[in-house]
């Protein structure tokens, strides 16, 4: 066992993923930041996290010592809430000290790779349509190419309001969503236009503005065509849990796709760390229970793994007991309580010496804890587990591995 990354880092690993195993512990954050922290010394880069892509590029242009303030931030660059986490706010307040004064292929890069997309609502795609949109404008005649009205009474006109994409009916009743309506089947036609022309148009974009700007329309247009996926996707009639099942393996390939254009992105800079849920982050296959049913597919982990083989590596997290989830010590056969007995605080180990046990059962929904699984064992390339969710937050502060760098 052990504490340091590096040690578990192969060294063809381009993406290297750490997942948790819970959202409510925060114990997990403050590790990912220490583990960051290591990484960086190892040559890493860039962080991409579980939030969306878009709102995300407020949050990186903050660490590259833009303008602003770290509530705005949070507040505005993160989705999903986690804005709201206080090892978040440490993240980036270190990594805007860490950027101070270095040049900038030395700097710390922040992304996120998720959509902005929840089980039951999506929003509309207007945001990330218009901003490409009034980039392309930036070169002259483009009216051979692609028909925009000058105003954008077009796309305006298509889209319609935004509270009949985002209401929930509009995900949970196919009967009720816009993904399938000939202005929605318009958009779809338009946006994969814009794609094409933003790439003919490429040399004349990138001398009027810059490749990073190019690169920024370009995030924007791929995610407003993400959402019109998915909500193509909840405009499909069936019983509902292949429905949500659809749902999820379509946000999981879109995760897999930023992913994958997030290292076209940082290549010549270095790997990339990624911290999400096991769910998403595993090579084997997610599953999920509604109901009395078991609702799989492949997550973004898996898809990446096929895609990416050797480059791709996955740290599993497990948890033993925390009070802010009232999770109790796991029973003592499961892989939970093995883990226990090795690591007194938290530790890494490579899964080779993980004996087989059972899952664990003693868990609750509204935890929404992920237990270990033989499965999930097997297709990890390590495992880091946390004794005591409270113990090991205090032990991380009171460490300070992630000490501000020098001036």
């Amino acid at each position: 066992m052990s504490q340091d990354i590096g040690g578990f880092l192969p060294p063809s690993c381009h993406l290297f993923a750490l997942g948790e195993p819970t959202h409510q512990e925060p114990a997990f954050g403050h590790l990912r930041n220490a583990l960051f922290a290591q990484l960086a010394g190892l040559g890493f880069r860039s962080i991409a996290l579980e939030t969306d892509r878009v709102a995300a590029l407020l949050v990186d242009d903050f660490v590259q010592g833009g303008t602003g303030d770290l509530d705005t931030v949070l507040s505005e660059g993160f989705t999903h809430n986690f804005g709201e986490l206080e090892p978040n706010r440490q993240l980036i307040a270190w990594m805007r000290r860490y950027n101070r004064n270095r040049p900038p292929q030395q700097r710390l890069a922040f992304h996120g790779f998720d959509a902005p997309t929840e089980n039951t609502t999506a929003p509309s795609p207007r945001r990330c349509l218009e901003y490409a949109r009034d980039y392309l404008r930036r070169t002259p005649d483009l009216s051979f190419a692609l028909d925009l009205d000058p105003d954008g009474a077009g796309l305006r006109g298509l889209l319609g309001d935004d509270e009949r994409w985002h209401r929930t009916e509009a995900i949970m009743d196919p009967a009720m969503s816009i993904g399938a309506t000939a202005e929605a089947g318009k958009l779809r036609v338009l946006a994969d236009d814009m794609l094409t022309l933003l790439h003919a148009r490429a040399p004349l974009l990138i001398a009027a503005t810059s490749r990073a700007e190019w690169r920024r329309a370009k995030t924007h247009l791929t995610a407003g065509i993400g959402l019109l996926r998915y909500h193509k996707q909840a405009a499909q009639p069936g019983e509902q849990t292949a429905r949500v099942c659809r749902l999820l393996a379509t946000r999981d390939a879109l995760m897999a796709e930023n992913l994958l254009d997030i290292r076209s992105t940082e290549a010549d800079r270095g790997p990339t760390l990624i911290f999400a849920n096991n769910l998403h982050l595993q090579r084997n296959p997610s599953t999920w229970r509604m109901g009395d049913t078991d609702i799989t597919w492949s997550g973004a982990g898996s898809i990446l793994a096929s895609l990416m083989g050797k480059h791709y590596a996955f740290v599993a997290g497990s948890l033993g007991r925390s009070q802010a989830l009232d999770l109790p010590e796991p029973e003592p056969d499961t892989y939970e309580a093995a883990m226990q007995r090795r690591f007194p605080a938290w530790g890494l180990t490579a899964t080779t010496t993980v004996p087989p046990a059972r899952t664990r059962t003693d868990t609750a929904p509204y935890q929404g804890y992920f237990p270990l699984d033989q499965a999930t064992v097997d297709a990890a390339d390590a495992l880091l587990h946390i004794n005591d969710g409270a113990a090991t937050t205090a032990t991380i502060q009171a460490e300070a591995h992630a000490p501000d760098p020098a001036p």
